[in-house]
Formats: C-alpha cells, structure tokens, sequence
C-alpha cells in the first residue's frame, strides 16, 4: 500500500508560500551576519555607547549605558527620528576619523578626561577639519545629549530606561505592566 498525499491547490499554494519564504529567510541569514541593532553598526553602536555614558554617567545609579540608551536611540532612527539618520552616520564617522587621526585610537578608548574635553569641543562648534563642516559638531553633540535625556528618562517601552533606573534614581512610581501595553503606576 503506498501513502499518497493529496495535493489540492490550496495546499499547493501554502506549501509553495512556506518554501519560498524559507528560502528567502535562509539566503538573508547566509549574506549578512544577524545584528541587534536596527541602524547601527556594531562599531557605531560601540561607539555610541562610550559617548551617552559621558552624558549620563554611572555613579552610584546606573548611566546610560547600563539603561540601554543606545538601544534606544538606535530603535527611534528607524522610527520617528528617521530624520536625523543622515546626521548620525556622518558624525559618528566624524568621531572616529578625528580620533583616529588625532589620538591614533577610538573615542572608547580614550580616558574620562580627553572624552570629555573632545566633547566640550564638540558642544562650543570648535571641532577642525573636514569632518565637522556646517556646524555638524554642535549639531550631533545636540542630538546626542538630547536624545540620551529622553532615552534615559523616558518610558522604557520606547527602548531606553532599561527596569526603570531613572524612576527608581528620582523615586518616582513606575509603570507596572498589567496587561498588554497597558500600565497602572
């Protein structure tokens, strides 16, 4: 006795959607290695994380590194702040040209005290070289602690706040998730 299975059209249509979709999904994950991150690279992600920690520093609270303010920024250049995608590819790059030509290594592995003064510059619009043309320093330095603020301070439903620190750091009530995207404080 042979099993024969019964081919109809609907069943020939799913099986076909089901193989082609596996063969799309098999052919993306050979070409390019899976990332966590939406729009950054690996290294800008890096990158990233070393200048919100110079914003948001860890004390005796977690910074904003450990609040995952990178993650958000990251998840709103591919949402809302679209825009601004432009601005953070250059300017990261920027960054890591200037130092490297400069310090002869990255932002990250710089110490406190040179991040900072890099920084300070940065915020005064006195960067020099061609990296930094039409106030581009200023600009991403504006970016940058503007969007640390909101990722640090923010609803951790947006990416940032990582378990709350910020409520927890200002003592405030947080959100308790009672439901499905649905808070109760």
């Amino acid at each position: 006795m042979t099993n024969q299975i019964k081919l109809n059209r609907r069943r020939f249509i799913a099986l076909s959607v089901v193989g082609a979709g596996g063969m799309c999904l098999l052919s993306r994950c050979a070409n390019s290695p899976l990332s966590r991150w939406r729009f950054l690279t690996e290294q800008e992600s890096v990158l990233l994380d070393a200048l919100v920690e110079q914003i948001i520093p860890t004390d005796e609270w977690p910074g904003a590194r450990d609040a995952g303010v990178t993650n958000f920024i990251d998840k709103q250049l591919v949402g809302p702040y679209a825009r601004y995608q432009e601005t953070y590819r250059k300017g990261l790059s920027a960054i890591r040209e200037t130092c490297k030509a400069n310090y002869q290594k990255g932002f990250e592995e710089l110490n406190w005290d040179e991040q900072t003064l890099f920084l300070k510059k940065m915020e005064a619009g006195k960067m020099a070289g061609p990296f930094w043309e039409k106030g581009l320093d200023r600009q991403l330095f504006g970016l940058i602690r503007n969007h640390s603020m909101q990722g640090f301070y923010g609803s951790p439903r947006h990416g940032g706040n990582k378990n709350n620190v910020s409520y927890k750091m200002l003592k405030l009530d947080y959100p308790v998730i009672i439901g499905q995207n649905r808070y109760k404080i």
